[in-house]
């Protein structure tokens, strides 16, 4: 059987080229040549089947026969808000399954409990293309630089708000039975904040909560920072399903 060859294009039913890295894992790696049949997908919801018209020693030309629009298989925005931990491996590997799982956007909180302040993207946004490729979703979610917790919460989000965090002595619910709960009405996004190994402050956690966020628990268990993270884009996921 024919493997199919997906490369990510973004305004690919406006060009005619692949870009530089795509088109050269097409040629050196792929060994496609002209009159080859590949699969493009633009980040924003579209496939479109393609033929290979030139391939040259840096370039590789392309032509659409077919544009193939997608319905996505989750409703509203999912975005995931979350403290990056100190070993970026960890982060990739979260930010790669929540690709293939499905949502929309990924943002970095600088939290007084950090372990990592500054962080780097570029990495980061590789791995969530290939992710995107692997799966056949072609929708690229957005991802954000780093930015301070405080300055997050206070940016008007529509939706539904929650902060994970552990502290007992904050009242809390569960997060999948709150998003199960939510109102057929309702706005269907979900912004998810999860803090770092040594959890939110309680300060913080009271700040959000001043600014509409839901204090939530994602069960007894105490999950490290990424496995909370895809854990919720999980639950996310599973409820905005689309039928």
């Amino acid at each position: 059987m024919k493997e199919d060859h997906f490369f990510y294009v973004p305004d690919a039913g406006s060009l005619t080229e692949l870009p530089f890295e795509e088109a050269m894992h097409a040629m050196r790696v792929l060994r496609l040549k002209s009159g080859d049949e590949i699969f493009l997908m633009d980040g924003v919801g579209n496939f479109y089947r393609a033929e290979i018209t030139l391939t040259a020693t840096r370039r590789c030309l392309y032509k659409i026969q077919e544009p193939l629009p997608q319905e996505q298989a989750w409703k509203g925005h999912i975005h995931l808000a979350i403290a990056p931990t100190k070993v970026m491996d960890r982060i990739e590997w979260m930010a790669e399954k929540s690709t293939e799982i499905g949502f929309d956007e990924l943002s970095f909180l600088n939290c007084k409990f950090s372990e990592r302040k500054v962080m780097r993207t570029v990495r980061l946004e590789k791995i969530i293309i290939s992710a995107m490729k692997q799966s056949r979703k072609p929708w690229k979610p957005t991802l954000n630089q780093i930015v301070r917790f405080s300055d997050f919460i206070s940016t008007p989000r529509t939706g539904q708000k929650f902060i994970c965090h552990c502290y007992q002595e904050i009242p809390r619910k569960d997060f999948y039975t709150e998003l199960q709960h939510c109102e057929p009405e309702d706005d269907e996004d979900i912004t998810v904040l999860i803090g770092p190994e040594g959890d939110f402050s309680i300060d913080e956690v009271k700040m959000a909560i001043k600014n509409g966020y839901q204090s939530v628990s994602l069960g007894s268990s105490r999950l490290r920072t990424e496995t909370a993270g895809l854990y919720a884009v999980m639950l996310s996921n599973l409820v905005n399903r689309c039928q």
